[in-house]
Order: C-alpha cells, then structure tokens, then sequence
C-alpha cells in the first residue's frame, strides 16, 4: 500500500484528454476491468445493461452543477476578481438552501485577483451581484458574503452573472452545449461546482433498458467540490486533507441499499462521489447506511475496507489524483494503472467527456 503521490502516475497524451461530448451521451466507450482477476474488455456504455446483473442497485449522484464561476471587478480599484462559489459558509445550510437563498448569503469560494484578495474588498459581478470579502481562510478560500439585490435569490443573481465552471483541463471556454451536457440527465439538486462525470453517460432509454433488466436506481446527493479535481500537492498522501463536501442520503435510498446488502444483491456505484457519500454515511456499528445529511472529508486508499459498495462505474482520471487513489483503492494499485496503460494504448478518452470504466467483482 503505497502513500506516495509519485506511484499513482502514468503517462497521458494530452490529444486523449476529452475537450467535448460525444453526439450521444452512451456512445462512449467502456472498459470493464475484474477486480478477482485484473481481466478486461473493452464495450460500449450502452452494453452497461447486459454487464449488470437482475438485482443490482445503481445509486446515482444527483448533484446539479451551478454557474459557480463569478468574473468581476473590486470596487474603487477595478481590479480584476474570479471567485468560484463552493459551499456555503454556515455548515447547516443544505444545497437546496441556494434555490430560497435570503438577500445575503456568506460562503466559502475560491479566489484569486490581479493583486491579491484582503478582507472588507468589495466585489461587483455583472448583473447587479456584489460581494464582500470576509475573511481569508488561507489554501487561497476566502469567506465571501453575496449580497443579492432585493427580492431576488442568489441562484437567480448567479444564472445571471455566473459561467459553467468547467475544470480546468478543458482549455476551450464553456459553450451553449455545455449547459445541458455538462449536466446529468437526473440532476436536481443545485449546489455541486462540478459535474458527477460516471453519470454523463445515462440516458433515459438506457435507464429504462437497466429497469427492464430488473436493475433499479435510488439517488444521493453529493455536492462536489474543487476538491475533485485541484492537484494533490503533497507527495506524501499522509499529508494531503480532502475539502470537505456536503451530501445526503435520503430515507428510500438507504433502505434500497441496506436491503441490497441483506439480500446478497450488488450495490452499483456510478462515480467516485457515490461512493464517498456511501461509505461516509456507512454506520459501522449498525452495519447499515445512515439516512440524512452530513459533510464528508474521507479520502480513500489502498487498504480501506469497502461496506457499502461492490461494483464502481466510474470515468477515467488525472494522474495522480485522489481518484486515481480511490480506484486503486477498490481494484489495487497495479491493476488500475495497468487497466489506465491498457486504455491510453486503445486510444480510450479521459475525464469528464471521456470513456468510462466499470469495476467489477
């Protein structure tokens, strides 16, 4: 079990690097990868239905992606200013607070500016959005109050002045298209600052294929952070904190699941996110999933001992990142990096509007 950043890299070609969707969401390509043997073949994501077995629980991450990423100005200087909203400041608040959110609302974003970000700056976003700095939380997160113009939410202000934070690796600009494909087709509760990449791929006749197949669906929610894709910049991973992400397990899916777990059926992941929320809200003690709210900072590796999931439908990863490690986690390091070695040789397309994989028993 290695703690070392530098044994979960390969090499990447940045042509493989997805820049943009495929015409159809379930016309990717999928690896499915043994975790007893290290076997693998190569599909297509709409073969996902005959992969999986009568009884298999899918549990989806049904995060929406909001127009996170805020450009503006300081007032008084003119100084250029880029937030990216991440979570809100008071631990309490639910993702859905953002759809009623009163007049001012303090939240924790990531910053940058042309000369630096103190407390008391003030920002103005096109659209009539102004904020105040409130204090610097060091790892560049500042507490930033928004103050939204009378009567209006501060999910409304952002669809206004906001963009689709798209990561980082994809170096084109956000286009109309994204808005709808950056999103997946179950999403519904606002609050994530990036996608659940493994659920692009569904359709609804791929859902209703799985349905009739006898596989059923129950969703969580997981608001996911920068944290998924800001590099690891410990070499030590003993070192390296995750940001924390809220998430909720609501009552139905954790009685699919512990009623998956009693009968001897599979609980199908689809992405790394589901499985954080699952394993998180995993009661150790009772030997069940705990229903609710909570916020999560667990950072899975090698030697972790799975409870909650058997199979990961997952997309393909940055070297040497915390995904990567939570892959390993699950198929063994060795495996997964021959598994990535094999998918840049076929050409295979990587994160998120790439290919995906599907780690089996």
């Amino acid at each position: 079990m290695s703690s070392q950043l530098s044994d979960y890299d390969f090499a990447l070609p940045e042509a493989q690097i997805a820049q943009a969707p495929l015409a159809a969401r379930d016309a990717s390509r999928l690896m499915v990868v043994s975790r007893a043997s290290g076997a693998s073949s190569h599909r297509q994501f709409s073969d996902l239905p005959g992969l999986l077995r009568e009884g298999d629980l899918l549990v989806v991450n049904d995060a929406r992606v909001i127009p996170a990423r805020l450009l503006g100005t300081k007032t008084g200087t003119g100084g250029r200013v880029e937030l990216l909203v991440v979570r809100p400041a008071a631990s309490t608040l639910t993702s859905q607070a953002l759809g009623g959110a009163p007049e001012a609302l303090d939240w924790i974003c990531l910053g940058q500016a042309s000369k630096g970000l103190k407390p008391g700056a003030r920002v103005s976003f096109p659209g009539g959005l102004d904020a105040e700095v409130l204090e610097a939380l060091g790892g560049g997160e500042y507490r930033v109050r928004f103050l939204a113009a009378p009567g209006a939410s501060l999910a409304a202000m952002l669809d206004q002045a906001g963009r689709l934070p798209l990561p980082p690796y994809i170096t084109r600009a956000p286009e109309a298209a994204d808005a709808e494909r950056y999103q997946t087709v179950y999403a519904r509760a606002s609050g994530a600052v990036a996608a659940p990449t493994a659920g692009l791929h569904f359709t609804d006749a791929l859902f209703q294929a799985l349905a009739a197949r006898g596989i059923s669906r129950v969703e969580v929610t997981l608001d996911v952070g920068p944290g998924t894709f800001l590099p690891v910049r410990e070499e030590n991973l003993d070192k390296h904190h995750m940001h924390p992400e809220r998430y909720t397990v609501p009552e139905a899916t954790a009685r699919a699941v512990n009623a998956a777990r009693a009968e001897g059926r599979r609980v199908v992941a689809v992405g790394t996110t589901v499985v954080r929320t699952l394993e998180s809200a995993w009661d150790a003690q009772a030997g069940a999933l705990r229903e609710g709210p909570g916020e999560t900072d667990i950072f899975i590796r090698p030697g972790f001992d799975f409870r909650a999931v058997d199979v990961l439908l997952t997309n393909f990863h940055l070297p040497r990142s915390t995904l990567v490690v939570l892959v390993s986690a699950l198929l063994g390091r060795e495996r997964t990096l021959a598994a990535y070695r094999e998918a840049v040789a076929a050409g295979y397309r990587f994160f998120s509007y790439g290919d995906a994989m599907l780690v089996t028993e």
